[in-house]
Parts: structure tokens; sequence; C-alpha cells
């Protein structure tokens, strides 16, 4: 059993809380307004979570997920992250985010921002490009047709490790696009953004991705 803080309660935090606790891990989940906003959701999600202030959560973790906007990155607490495995689901919006210059030229990734903020932890692309709702509805034991593939990145082999086994349990194929200098290729507007594919498809996908968009 491992303990999961999940920083951000939205549609994917709260997803991701479903699927590892239904693996029979526990969960710690903040986000940006207080623990006490949290109750409801917490008593959804059972006994085996429980709510946290954003320190608390990534305290308490042994795996952690980042699910904010991409923003809010700034926010996140480093030490108490430092040398633990952070799954990373952020995406771009610049409508909402804002304008980030090294992103819109290309010569940044969001993962990388969140490693460069997080510079102890071992930041690992996860669950960026699927639907929240598929996280634990759309899972297929291994060899059937229609088990569907997700992409993960990271510069450390051990991370990818992890989110290969998290996905494998939860019912999904992994393709390893490491380094996470290369985690542009599951990023918004790409051909794998949020696709149901297998992972022929996927490797398809990520290899034609653009640089730029």
């Amino acid at each position: 059993m491992t303990t999961y803080g999940i920083i951000g309660a939205g549609h994917i935090g709260s997803q991701v809380a479903r699927a590892v606790i239904g693996l029979g891990h526990d969960v710690v989940i903040a986000n940006s307004r207080g623990p006490q906003t949290l109750d409801a959701l917490v008593a959804d999600l059972g006994p085996q979570a429980r709510a946290a202030t954003a320190a608390e959560a990534a305290a308490a973790a042994e795996i952690a997920v980042v699910t904010v906007p991409l923003r809010a990155i700034a926010d996140i607490p480093v030490e108490p992250l430092a040398g633990k495995v952070v799954l990373d689901t952020n995406n771009y919006y610049w409508e909402r985010d804002g304008h980030i210059e090294a992103l819109d030229r290309g010569e940044k990734t969001t993962s990388g921002l969140l490693q460069e903020h997080l510079p102890t932890s071992k930041v690992v692309k996860a669950f960026n490009h699927i639907g929240a709702p598929d996280i634990t509805t759309d899972g297929h034991p291994a060899g059937s047709a229609e088990r569907r593939a997700l992409a993960t990145s990271s510069d450390h082999p051990e991370a990818v490790e992890h989110v290969t086994a998290l996905y494998d349990a939860l019912g999904f194929d992994t393709v390893d696009v490491s380094p996470l200098s290369e985690s542009w290729r599951v990023e918004r507007d790409r051909p794998a953004y949020v696709v149901r594919q297998n992972r022929a498809e996927l490797v398809e996908n990520l290899a034609k991705a653009p640089r730029m968009i």
C-alpha cells in the first residue's frame, strides 16, 4: 500500500484519487481553497482518503501527483517533495494560464517547468492526455484488442517504472517518450492529445507530432 499525495482536486486529481484507492492505496488530497472545502469529495472517496493542505499532502506523500493549472505550479511545496516521484498531469492553456514565452517558442515543456520548480524531485509526465472519466472506466486487460495506451516521460527511470506499473494496474499500456525534454510530443493539440489509441497508434502519433503549434 502506498500513500499518494494529490495536489489538485479537480477532474483529473479526483479521478486519479479514485483510481489509486481502487488499487488499495491511501490518498491525501489538497486544493487551493483549503481542506474544509473537500468534505464532500473525501466522503465520496471513502475511508482511504483524507483532506489536507498542499504542504501536508506533499509531506504525507510517498508518491505525489501535481494536477493544478500550470500558472499555479510556483505554489507547489518544494522541500516536502524532495527525493519523491511526482506525477505531473499539467497542460498549457494560455487562455487560462496566460502566455508563457518559453512554451510558446517551443523552448521548454510543461513538465520541464515543474521539474525546474522541484529540482530535487523526480518529475514524470502522466495522465495528461486522457479525459478524466476514462481514467477509471477505460482500462482493459493486458493483451486485449481494446487496450488503450498512455504516454509517460521523465529524466528518472524509476519514475517511469512507477507510472508504467500504475498504468498497467489500471488497464493501460505505456509508451515511454523520455527524456522529459521530449514530453512536448504528448502536450495539447498534438496528434496524441486526448485521443483513444493503442500502443502502435500512440507511437505513430508521438513520432509525427510537430514541435510548434
